[in-house]
């Protein structure tokens, strides 16, 4: 797969699954910070076959899994995204790096007090904590309803190469319902290898190096794939624009394998789904590839690369409730949230996950 225009996809028509989250179901900080391990969140196992929900813990995912199946996780790191900058009017904004694209130009958001965007126009300058400037070069998506432009395409230039900028000026996107300043580890899958994902695909997060051996000692497979994620956008909701992914020869021959001796393949998180169903033919075989997706899932296009799917709680509306229902179909999904909130589960990225199986 090549690159593609990278312009915004807009969902199908579709029913939003609406509910009312509670404030005190957000997860306010990582559960290290709340006295407990990465794995010990809890982890709601949803079937599909008989619509049954188990509440369990993410430390006994080996037990809900079986030999020959395939894990398949995305390794993007998390960036330090986050940078405070200065507008033309020398108002403080929050300058947030979102996607890489080619040429050296990046997507970026620029917010004030965390919240509005920033009213620009092209070839306004942001000026860089620590030195550099972000130049605003064309709109790349518009915001919400009346607020303005939501990210733009832009070059960033700062002194010396931006990762080592980023380390030293930079902090992670952090929303309003996160209490408190946690480091650039929090925000970090353990297994993550490259850095380039303005967010954490944060599915992933509760996996610890235990939980991993423990998967592989049973026989269930563990593979790699890339796709680095850009901002969202909780005023909005819209579905995720055009990102950057890799799945190897290597991955696509193990999933094709895995299902061939009836195994089941696992997608961690809403990232590994769009970046598989980027490659899947119509009979269900996944290919290797790389580029840019504009690949949304929904129950609009069916799902044929995976079998099960982890994943975390999703705000009421959210774009990604769409990828869920095409996967669990909608009367599970109604039933897994239902249960969700009358058992208190965590939302967000700190929050606890769900598990959707056959």
């Amino acid at each position: 797969m090549t690159a593609g225009t990278m312009t915004p996809r807009q969902l199908p028509p579709l029913q939003p699954l609406s509910f009312t989250l509670p404030p005190a179901l957000e997860a306010p900080s990582p559960p290290e910070a709340r006295g407990v391990t990465r794995d010990s969140v809890r982890m709601m196992v949803a079937h599909r076959s008989d619509r049954s929900l188990v509440h369990s813990h993410f430390s006994e995912l080996p037990r809900f899994l079986d030999e020959g199946d395939l894990v398949v996780l995305n390794t993007s790191g998390t960036l330090a995204a986050e940078v405070d900058g200065s507008g033309p009017d020398g108002e403080p904004v929050q300058v947030h790096l979102s996607t890489q694209l080619p040429a050296g130009l990046w997507t970026v958001e620029i917010r004030r007090d965390g919240r509005a965007f920033l009213e620009a126009a092209s070839g306004t300058t942001i000026g860089l904590r620590g030195g550099g400037q972000v130049c605003l070069l064309t709109p790349y998506s518009p915001g919400p309803s009346g607020v303005g432009v939501r990210l733009w395409v832009a070059v960033i230039e700062t002194p010396g190469a931006l990762p080592t900028y980023l380390a030293r000026h930079g902090r992670p996107i952090r929303y309003g319902y996160v209490q408190g300043s946690f480091p650039i580890s929090a925000y970090q899958n353990v297994y993550a290898t490259e850095p380039g994902s303005a967010e954490m695909p944060s599915a992933g997060r509760p996996f610890t190096p235990e939980v991993l051996t423990r998967l592989v000692a049973k026989g269930v497979g563990v593979a790699p794939l890339l796709l680095h994620t850009g901002v969202a956008s909780l005023e909005a909701n819209e579905p995720p624009y055009a990102e950057y992914f890799k799945v190897s020869s290597s991955t696509a021959h193990r999933i094709n394998d895995a299902r061939r001796s009836g195994g089941r393949v696992i997608a961690i998180g809403t990232t590994v789904v769009r970046a598989l169903e980027s490659v899947v033919d119509e009979h269900g075989r996944v290919h290797p590839g790389e580029g840019w997706t504009e690949t949304v899932v929904s129950p609009a296009h069916p799902v044929r690369s995976i079998d099960g799917f982890l994943t975390g709680w999703h705000e009421p509306e959210a774009s990604h409730l769409a990828m869920l229902e095409a996967i669990a179909g909608r009367p599970l999904l109604e039933d897994s949230y239902r249960a969700a909130l009358a058992e208190g589960y965590l939302w967000h990225e700190f929050g606890d996950v769900h598990l959707i199986l056959p």
